[in-house]
């Protein structure tokens, strides 16, 4: 790019370049222009008078969106008049940014129609970069004429409407250096100093590009005039051709064939390393593949098929052994310069087939080497087309280039890619598939670095999924719903959890635990602790022993292993909540009387792990229609601002009435979660305590005589008969008098105590002063023991015993007929 200076000098027509119009894609003369920190023009150069049109005395001083089509580029923009000298096409390049001061933050590129007097309206590319420094200047812009780039240079498929200006971000490119040590040049009321410092920033925000279309990024590089350059290149071309037929090299061209060679290379090269540069910014498997696909087309080839193996597109693994016919290729993506929709019915993505030994497909997969077809003859048309059953892809592929690459990892083929160029393309031949070896061996790699990603994701996924358990939405007298979100740092494993177990009594415990860490040492600790958990609960521990108990097993597991937990214990007959705290979060209780929410005041307690901390428990009461919510702190505790926050935000989302419990928690899900920055893991358990009515529960004391069994029966058949479940007292009466003949025969002095629960289940529990808890026996033909808990095994839909503060309780389920 040749630009005029205030020296009364232009370098590029100095120097022989050519004329405006004449110039390649790429290396296009600009206008320059600097504007200081009051949006005034500071600098005009003589490349800026002949686009836009104004000579240097009248620009200096004025504002610029008075000259520049410059649109968005200066936060004055709405402040100041507009140019009417121009309408803008497009802005293109980074989303525009605003620092605390007001001033740009990063460069803007746009297009335009200019009026120029004395001339034809000209469409302007520009593209303005920041300046920061001790300097006035705030604004470089760098303009354009795109008329300038004739479709025979710019290329034979070249659409002048499609011409955008664009950034290429922190990109070496050919001439970068030369920039670096030219620019300041047309800088000249600037210091060196000055000119480096604004030099320095124009790289590192990216240098300017013209972008063709969506595939094709031509770099605006200097064009500086070299003398002979065009001379050069001509006897280059000539060389080329001559090669191309194998005719004799034009006597001025010998000396030509040493540069072409270097050039095609130097070409090569600089083609991989953009590709380099293009894939593997993402570890996601499919966008992988999609970057790899488009990286080639269309520069390398017209066509790009990109095949991977069943076992990779699954995420089970490393893929063993050497492909064979019976070998499964998923077709991932698919890449092509034709019209659209051409290939999408005869070879559509996501399409699933095996290749036969005959093809150039199975070469390349079982040898892992490049596969290289000059032109697909008909006859290997027909051989390829069979595969593909009813679909004709002859017309397709017949006289086209090809170059098969594996994408192999660790030597072991993951993939390939079919490589197609155009009838009238030049042929696919060597050097190609040198290159293309080493393009499928770069893409190779990254996409085994997506699909171990993938991997270790799915491992990750899979064993979180495992550890968090699957909790039924209704359990005894409450309804419960839950929610797990993954953190957004190490990978989706973390060591929070929720759990509900069933206690005696139609009681359940609820529990919410957090270890501090991520990853997998956080989740074995998370699995050790909520087994135990359940343990402990299911022996009807104290909420404040339980934790105790839990502390003790964390300190013996190791120094590391700090947890917080939140437990508590429902009772639905008694309408009562017992919980106690370690380090966690308190939990929040939302009234169905007055739809208000609070959290419950609890004593903090210390984090699990400790060690030497005691632990209390509290008592609250709580009514029908209540609801329990317990999180944890990533859910409320967000990077910068103070938890009080998190948690009033979670007291007034959870008090919003909701149609469902499932609505409930996705409404505080949405309230908490879309604050942004949040990196931790999230449980969250919320219960709606609906209680059991006291006409539900029938309780009976009875005697040590082995008489009160009859009593017992006959009580159950009447109380079942009541509340209309007759057709379950049979069953019920059958095993109310085993668990009571057993209770009467090992109670040392204290009455028996029956009770039925009627809830979603029919509940009977059997408590007295015994300690011993019953085991299940294998009885024979003539023990007189061992039968009755056989019975009840045979006919409860779950039983079960635990001991109590004063002796035991035992207990048996009868599913009842759907209401």
């Amino acid at each position: 790019m040749s630009r005029g200076t205030d020296r009364g000098t232009d370098l590029g027509t100095e120097r022989g370049a050519p004329p405006a119009g004449h110039v390649a894609a790429g290396r296009v003369p600009l206008a320059v222009v600097v504007v200081d920190r009051n949006g005034l023009v500071s600098h005009w150069s003589r490349g800026a008078r002949r686009l836009f049109g104004a000579p240097k005395e009248e620009a200096i001083g004025r504002p610029a969106l008075d000259l520049l089509p410059v649109s968005g580029a200066l936060p004055e923009n709405d402040a100041l008049p507009a140019f009417d000298g121009y309408t803008a096409d497009d802005g293109l390049g980074p989303d525009l940014e605003s620092s605390l001061d007001g001033r740009l933050s990063y460069p803007a590129a746009g297009r335009a129609r200019l009026s120029v007097p004395e001339r034809d309206r000209v469409d302007v590319l520009w593209w303005a970069y920041p300046l920061v420094g001790p300097g006035t200047e705030r604004l470089l812009v760098l303009a354009a004429d795109a008329d300038g780039l004739r479709p025979d240079e710019a290329g034979p498929d070249t659409d002048l409407e499609r011409i955008a200006p664009a950034f290429a971000l922190h990109t070496d490119f050919p001439g970068a250096d030369e920039l670096a040590r030219r620019l300041p040049e047309i800088l000249p009321s600037m210091s060196v100093g000055e000119g480096a410092r604004i030099v320095a920033q124009v790289l590192e925000l990216g240098y300017p590009i013209l972008e063709f279309s969506q595939n094709d990024r031509v770099p605006v590089t200097p064009d500086w005039g070299v003398p002979r350059r065009a001379e050069r290149r001509a006897r280059r071309e000539r060389a080329a051709r001559a090669l191309a037929q194998g005719l004799p090299l034009p006597a001025d061209s010998a000396d030509e064939v040493e540069d072409l060679e270097y050039a095609a290379v130097r070409e090569r090269l600089e083609f991989l390393t953009e590709v380099s540069g293009r894939i593997g910014t993402s570890l996601d498997l499919a966008r992988t593949i999609t970057e790899v696909s488009r990286a080639v087309v269309p520069r390398f080839t017209d066509v790009a098929g990109t095949y991977l193996r069943e076992q990779v597109v699954a995420g089970e693994g490393f893929p063993d052994g050497v492909p064979d016919t019976t070998t499964m290729w998923h077709r991932v993506a698919l890449e092509h310069t034709d019209e659209p929709g051409r290939w999408d019915d005869v070879v559509p993505v996501g399409e699933a087939m095996p290749f036969p030994a005959h093809t150039p497909f199975f070469q390349c997969m079982t040898s892992g080497q490049p596969v290289l077809v000059p032109r697909i003859s008909e006859q290997m048309g027909h051989a390829i087309a069979a595969q593909f059953e009813k679909r004709d892809i002859r017309p397709l592929i017949t006289g086209r280039s090809m170059l098969v690459v594996p994408l192999k990892a660790r030597d072991v083929v993951l993939g390939f890619m079919i490589l197609l160029r155009h009838p009238e393309r030049v042929e696919f031949n060597d050097m190609d598939r040198v290159t293309g070896a080493e393009l499928a061996a770069r893409a190779g790699l990254v996409l085994d670095n997506a699909r171990m990603y993938t991997y270790q994701e799915s491992v990750a996924e899979t064993l979180q999924d495992s550890m968090l358990p699957h909790i039924p939405p209704r359990m005894a007298g409450c309804d419960i719903a839950t929610r797990y979100l993954p953190g957004t740092l190490l990978g989706r494993i973390g060591g929070d959890w929720f759990d509900s177990v069933k206690l005696p009594g139609a009681r359940t415990a609820l529990v919410v635990g957090d270890v501090m860490g991520h990853g997998l040492n956080s989740a074995a600790m998370m699995g050790q602790l909520r087994t135990a958990v359940q343990t402990m609960a299911a022996l009807d521990l104290p909420p404040e022993q339980l934790l105790r108990n839990l502390d003790d097993l964390a300190q013996r597991l190791g120094d590391g292993y700090l947890a917080t937990c939140l437990y508590a214990v429902y009772d639905p007959v008694a309408g009562e909540l017992h919980l106690a705290n370690a380090g966690h979060i308190p939990p929040v209780l939302v009234r169905a009387g007055n739809g208000r929410s609070e959290l419950l005041d609890l004593p903090t307690g210390a984090p699990i792990g400790v060690g030497g901390v005691p632990f209390e428990s509290v008592r609250v009461r709580v009514e029908p229609g209540d609801r329990l919510v317990m999180c944890t702190d990533g859910l409320v505790e967000m990077r910068g601002e103070d938890i009080g926050v998190g948690l009033a935000t979670l007291c007034e989302s959870a008090a919003h009435p909701a149609a469902s419990m499932d609505d409930a928690c996705d409404t505080i899900i949405r309230a908490l979660n879309t604050r942004g920055g949040r990196k931790d893991d999230v449980a969250l358990l919320m219960a709606r305590l609906n209680g059991i009515a006291p006409d539900k529960v029938a309780e009976w004391r009875l005697g040590l005589d082995p008489a009160e069994v009859r009593r017992a029966r006959a009580a159950v058949r009447e109380q079942l008969h009541d509340w209309g479940l007759s057709r379950q007292a049979d069953q019920a009466e059958l095993l109310v008098g085993e668990l009571v003949t057993n209770a009467v025969r090992h109670s040392h002095g204290r009455p028996v105590v029956l009770r039925l629960v009627y809830g979603e289940t029919l509940l009977c529990e059997v408590d007295d002063d015994d300690h011993d808890l019953p085991t299940l026996l294998s009885a024979g033909p003539d023990d007189e023991r061992g039968r009755g808990l056989r019975v009840v095994s045979a006919l409860a839909r779950e039983w079960g015993t635990s001991r109590r503060g004063a002796g035991k309780t035992v207990w048996f389920e009868l599913t009842l007929p759907r209401r």
